[in-house]
C-alpha cells in the first residue's frame, strides 16, 4: 500500500492552496492573536476593562434599530439585574384560544397582571428586622403590671374599676409596655427612645398587631398629661375659685346678680383630639374615654354622623368646657372651617388607623387638621396595625424625627388564629363560591349545635364575618345566604352609618348570645326549608376590618382572596382579639393565586411577619 504522502494531488486543489498561501502574510502567533477578530469582540476574562465607570457611547441611529443582545445566563446570570425576570410556571396543557401568549385576553386586549399583584402583595408592608424584634421582646419582658407606670392614681383606679372591670389578671400588652412609658417620658431601666429634633413637639408612631390594646396605649398617657397640665394651668385654677365663689353667692338669700356662670377656659377649645376613620370607631374609642372620665374627671365628647348636629354643637360650645374629643376627620374639619380657633389649644393629637387617615381619601382633610393644630401641639401620636411602604415613606419625609414604637409581632397574624383553605374549583362546589361560603357557615353552625353552653338546653350563637373585595358583591352574597336559611346582612359604604352601628352592636359586645338547643337547625316556619338560627353573619368589605373590636367574632370567611397582605392582616385580625382563639377560612377559586395563600398560611404557622 502506498503512503498518503506519495499519493497524487488534484491539480485544482493544489492551485487553490498556493493562492491562499500567497495572500496570508506571515505573522508570529502573538501578532495573529492580537489582530484576530475574536480578540476584538471578546477580550480575555482575565483582562480588566478601563471603561467600567463610563457609559457606552452609541450612535443615535443605532439605538432604535439595534436589538438588545441576549446573554447566556450561566451560573451567575441572576446577579446585578436591574429588573426581575420572573417566568410564569409552564403548564402541561396548551393555552386556551382566547388567551394570547403573554397571558392576556385577546378579546379584551388586557394583559394578565397576576405577577404584578403578587409582587405588590409581597412588597406592600414596611420591613422590621427580626433583630430589632428580638431586642424589643427582651426589653419589655420585665414589665408585668400597670403599677410600673408613672400614671396618676385616679387613672389606675379608673382602669381597673371601669375599663378592665371583671378581668382577674391585669397585665399590660406588649404595645402598652412599650408606648406608655415612652409617651410619659419615663425611664424603665433601659435606654428609652426619645425624640431627636424639635424638643417642643414630640412625635410617636405606635405600630402593633390587631387586637393588642393600642387604644389604652395612647389614651392613658395622654389623659395623664391632660390632668397634669390642668393642675398647672393658672387660668383653670382661677376659674375654679370663681366658680366656687359664684355658686356660694347664688345660694345666698336675696341674691340679685347673674344666674349664669362665665364660660370655662376650655369651652370650644379641646386639649386632646383623637381622629378615627369611621363612626363605629368613634363609638368604640369614645366609650373607653368616657369610662375613664368618671373617676379621672374630665369632659369627653364624641363627634360622628351617628350624633345629631344639635348635640355636637351643645357639647363643643358648652360653658362647662371640653377636654377631649373623638371625631372623624371630615366632621371635625367642617366644624373647624366655621370656627378656626377650635383647634388653637390642642396639645395632643392622636391619629388612629393612620394608614387609612393618610391615604388618598382622607389625607387632605387629616393634613388640614394637623396644620391647624401644630402651633400649640406638644405631642403627635400616630397609631396603626399595618405600616405600608407609602406611609413609611411619607413619615420619613414629613416627620423624620418621629420615634417609632413597634411590637415584636408587628405585621404577623397571631398564631392563635388558624387558617383553613377551601378549594372551590373542586367538587362539590365547581367554582361556586356562594355555595362554598354557605356550606362553611352551615358546618360552623351545626358543629356549635352539638355543644351546649353553661345553661342546659341553650347553645351559643356564632357570629361570623364574611369579607368580599367589591362593594357590589356584599348584597349579592348576603341575599344568597338568606336564601339558604342563614341570618345574614350586608354592610358596605352605601349603608347609613346609623344602620352600620346597629348591625355591629352584636358583634362588638362581649356578652354571649344564646338560643335554644332544639332550635339550632329547624325548618323555617311556612317555608319548608331548614334555617340556622344559631349563627349571625355580616357580609362586608374592608370597611368593617379597620380597628373595630369584634371580640365576639371567632370565625372569619374570606370570600375573595385579599389583594395584599395588609388586607389579610386586617381581615383575619377580626378574630382572635385580646388573646382569644379564632379561625379563618379562605375560599380559593380557579382564578385566585393559590401560591400566595399558601405563603400566608405558612407564615402564620411559623409566626412570621407577612413581609
Amino acid at each position: 500500500m502506498r503512503s498518503f504522502l506519495t499519493a497524487p494531488i488534484c491539480p485544482s486543489c493544489l492551485f487553490a492552496t498556493r493562492i491562499r498561501a500567497t495572500q496570508i502574510p506571515t505573522r508570529s502567533w502573538t501578532t495573529q492573536r492580537l489582530f484576530s477578530g475574536r480578540a476584538r469582540t471578546s477580550p480575555s476574562r482575565m483582562v480588566l476593562s478601563d471603561r467600567v465607570a463610563r457609559r457606552p457611547e452609541r450612535d443615535a441611529s443605532d439605538r432604535s434599530d439595534r436589538k438588545p443582545r441576549r446573554r447566556s445566563e450561566g451560573p451567575f446570570g441572576g446577579m446585578n439585574q436591574t429588573s426581575a425576570r420572573i417566568r410564569e410556571p409552564t403548564s402541561r396543557t396548551a393555552p386556551r384560544r382566547s388567551e394570547s401568549r403573554d397571558g392576556g385576553d385577546r378579546r379584551s386586549g388586557k394583559k394578565d397582571d397576576r405577577r404584578t399583584k403578587a409582587m405588590k402583595m409581597q412588597s406592600s408592608l414596611a420591613t422590621i428586622s427580626y433583630g430589632h424584634r428580638a431586642r424589643t421582646k427582651e426589653g419589655i419582658a420585665e414589665v408585668e403590671s400597670f403599677d410600673r407606670f408613672d400614671l396618676l392614681p385616679s387613672i389606675k383606679e379608673a382602669m381597673s374599676n371601669d375599663v378592665l372591670k371583671g378581668m382577674v389578671d391585669l397585665k399590660p400588652t406588649p404595645i402598652q409596655r412599650i408606648a406608655i412609658p415612652a409617651i410619659l417620658g419615663q425611664n424603665m431601666g433601659r435606654r428609652a427612645p426619645r425624640p431627636k429634633g424639635n424638643t417642643e413637639r414630640q412625635e410617636f408612631l405606635l405600630a402593633a398587631e390587631t387586637g393588642s390594646g393600642k387604644t389604652l396605649a395612647y389614651l392613658l398617657p395622654v389623659i395623664d398629661a391632660l390632668k397634669k397640665a390642668e393642675a398647672a394651668d393658672p387660668a383653670i385654677a382661677a376659674y375654679k375659685e370663681y366658680f366656687t365663689q359664684q355658686l356660694a353667692a347664688m345660694k345666698e338669700p336675696g341674691y340679685t346678680g347673674p344666674r349664669e356662670f362665665d364660660p370655662h377656659p376650655t369651652a370650644a377649645r379641646p386639649k386632646v383630639v383623637v381622629l378615627v376613620p369611621t363612626a363605629e370607631l368613634v363609638d368604640q374609642v369614645g366609650s373607653v374615654a368616657k369610662a375613664l372620665s368618671h373617676i379621672v374627671k374630665f369632659k369627653a365628647s364624641l363627634f360622628s354622623a351617628n350624633i345629631s348636629a344639635k348635640v355636637i354643637n351643645a357639647s363643643m360650645f358648652s360653658p362647662t368646657g371640653i377636654d377631649l374629643i373623638v371625631a372623624t376627620p371630615h366632621l371635625l374639619a367642617s366644624i373647624a372651617d366655621s370656627d378656626p380657633n377650635i383647634l388653637s389649644r390642642v396639645s395632643h393629637l392622636v391619629v388612629d388607623e393612620a394608614d387609612s387617615l393618610f391615604d388618598r381619601s382622607f389625607s387632605p382633610v387629616t393634613t388640614s387638621i394637623l396644620e391647624r393644630a401644630l402651633p400649640s401641639m406638644k405631642q403627635l401620636i400616630l397609631c396603626s396595625a399595618t405600616i405600608p411602604k407609602r406611609l413609611d415613606n411619607y413619615l420619613a419625609t414629613e416627620f423624620p424625627d418621629m420615634v417609632r414604637l413597634t411590637t415584636p409581632n408587628l405585621h404577623a397574624i397571631p398564631r392563635r388564629v388558624q387558617l383553613g383553605v377551601i378549594d372551590v374549583s373542586k367538587d362539590p362546589y365547581r367554582n361556586n363560591k356562594d355555595l362554598a361560603c354557605a356550606d362553611a357557615i352551615w358546618s360552623i353552625g351545626k358543629d356549635a349545635a352539638r355543644h351546649e353552653s353553661g345553661v342546659p338546653g341553650e347553645i351559643d350563637v356564632k357570629r361570623i364575618m364574611v369579607f368580599v373585595n367589591e362593594r357590589e358583591k356584599t348584597q349579592e352574597v348576603a341575599e344568597y345566604l338568606v336564601s339558604k336559611g342563614i341570618d345574614a346582612v350586608a354592610l358596605h359604604r352605601d349603608t347609613s352609618e346609623q344602620r352600620q352601628s346597629e348591625m355591629l352592636d352584636s358583634f362588638t359586645t362581649t356578652e354571649p348570645m344564646k338560643t335554644k338547643a332544639d332550635e339550632a337547625v329547624v325548618p323555617a316556619p311556612g317555608k319548608g326549608r331548614r334555617s340556622l338560627p344559631n349563627t349571625k353573619v355580616i357580609v362586608a368589605t374592608d370597611l368593617a376590618s379597620r380597628g373595630i373590636d369584634t371580640l365576639a367574632v371567632r370565625h372569619v370567611i374570606l370570600y375573595d382572596v385579599p389583594h395584599n397582605t395588609i388586607d389579610f392582616i386586617h381581615r383575619l385580625g377580626r378574630a382572635g382579639r385580646m388573646g382569644r382563639r379564632g379561625r379563618g377560612v379562605v375560599l380559593v377559586g380557579r382564578d385566585d393565586r393559590k401560591d400566595i395563600v399558601a405563603e400566608v398560611r405558612e407564615s402564620m404557622f411559623m409566626g412570621q411577619a407577612l413581609i
